[in-house]
């Protein structure tokens, strides 16, 4: 007997909503057999078995809440009695990416001994197969590297492994691990609203959930780890409010509407490309570069935020920009957006300008190296050729992660941003 276990399908998972069962007690689930549905933080997924088995049990009664991972939700025999592999969840939001599998579960009798970690090959990709596979592996002396998997997208299974020939022995899984290093400041205590003097039945009280949770967390491990500071630069945008009428009027056959938000991403991306050290991420093992401009954008979305990206932005056409900005700003606000549709950007751009707020600074996404905030465009007295006249400026905000980007090489992205978004015709070629 195996239990299931609650998948990480996300890397700042730590809980989720198991939704929806798909299987009851007594069915025989094969690999690829959607099994349940799970609410993250950021949207909802089906999970996939990947291997063959029985379910014996239903541990998580569907609609529970705050469900953590790794916690047993089902229980499954494989056909022959023995003990399955775990289902390592794939997901689909339509998402269909796989999750890291969790530790192998204990026998009726003495606990398994801990599968070995997942091996990499010589170009450092991860190998993907089962614990059970893994520890077979390491018991035999079989090489997974030489072992062509046939389980769902190549995973290798335990039949992959059984007769196959031996080779060098994988490595055994470290014991423990090292302790994270901390600050040695201790977290401040929040009060409750009773120590500050604020009666019961004073206030109405709203739960927390999973994204709330996860946002909170994400933003108050930015603001005490990065060294985050803003530059501040005013852009013209009266040619871009011209460019941008022409554009759409053209596009308008095709239910195409680009907005400004569109142009800023481009220009964003170009500038990324033009000053390639502002579009980079600080990592224990060095500073990463990135090779393209994968611009995060914000959605406000029910109960929290997310960044669904905009990727090679600097390949990109604006009507392609604004179709893809579009779908993607839809799907989110639906939390029905792919784990790979917001993970992973370099750059992020915050727009606020919709709601009036004239200038704003954000907290950086991590671990990209820059948040840019764009505020509205409104009319301004400015000052050209000696005369003072009217112009429609637009506030920017550059906040900056000093590990990475210093004030010089973020002055330089600005300067790289300004033109483009004054003169646009530079972004239709």
């Amino acid at each position: 007997m195996t239990d299931i276990l609650m998948p990480a399908l996300s890397p700042t998972m730590e809980e989720g909503v198991l939704a929806k069962w798909h299987v009851k007690v007594g069915d025989v689930v094969s690999a690829g057999d959607v099994i349940a549905e799970i609410e993250t933080d950021k949207a909802t997924m089906e999970v996939e078995a990947v291997d063959e088995g029985e379910v014996t049990d239903i541990l998580v009664a569907e609609g529970t809440e705050g469900v953590k991972v790794n916690t047993p939700i089902a229980r499954l025999k494989d056909e022959g009695g023995a003990a399955a592999p775990k289902p390592a969840a794939k997901v689909e939001g339509t998402p269909k990416t796989e999750a890291a599998p969790a530790a192998e579960a204990p026998k009726a009798a003495a606990p398994a001994a801990p599968a070995p970690a997942a091996p990499k090959s010589d170009s450092g990709e991860r190998i993907f197969s089962s614990p059970l596979a893994r520890r077979i592996a390491a018991q035999n002396g079989v090489d997974l590297k030489s072992i062509k998997g046939t389980g769902p997208h190549g995973r290798i299974v335990k039949r992959d492994v059984e007769g196959a020939p031996k080779g060098a022995a994988q490595p055994a899984a470290p014991t423990a691990t090292a302790a994270a290093p901390t600050s040695g400041i201790a977290p401040r205590q929040a009060q409750s609203l009773a120590q500050m003097g604020i009666p019961d039945g004073s206030y109405d009280l709203i739960p927390l959930d999973g994204m709330k949770k996860a946002v909170a967390r994400r933003m108050v491990d930015s603001i005490q780890n990065v060294p985050h500071f803003p530059l501040f630069i005013d852009v013209e945008i009266d040619q871009l409010m011209a460019v941008r009428a022409k554009v759409n009027k053209m596009l308008e056959p095709q239910g195409i509407k680009v907005s400004v938000n569109d142009f800023v991403i481009k220009a964003a991306a170009l500038a990324l490309k033009a000053v390639p050290e502002a579009n980079a991420s600080y990592t224990p093992e060095g500073i990463a570069m990135h090779h393209n401009a994968d611009v995060s954008m914000a959605v406000a979305i029910d109960g929290g935020l997310i960044t669904p990206i905009i990727k090679k932005a600097e390949t990109k056409g604006l009507a392609q920009i604004a179709t893809e900005s579009k779908d993607l700003a839809k799907r989110a606000r639906e939390r029905k957006l792919k784990p790979e549709e917001f993970q992973g950007g370099t750059f992020s751009v915050s727009n606020l300008g919709m709601f009036g707020i004239k200038q704003f600074t954000s907290i950086i996404n991590e671990p990209q190296g820059c948040i840019m905030s764009v505020g509205a465009g409104e009319q301004r007295a400015v000052v050209k050729n000696g005369q003072v006249v009217p112009a429609t400026v637009m506030t920017v905000t550059l906040t900056c992660d000093h590990r990475v980007v210093d004030g010089a090489t973020g002055a330089r992205f600005l300067q790289a941003f300004k033109p483009l978004i004054e003169d646009p015709v530079a972004m239709l070629a």
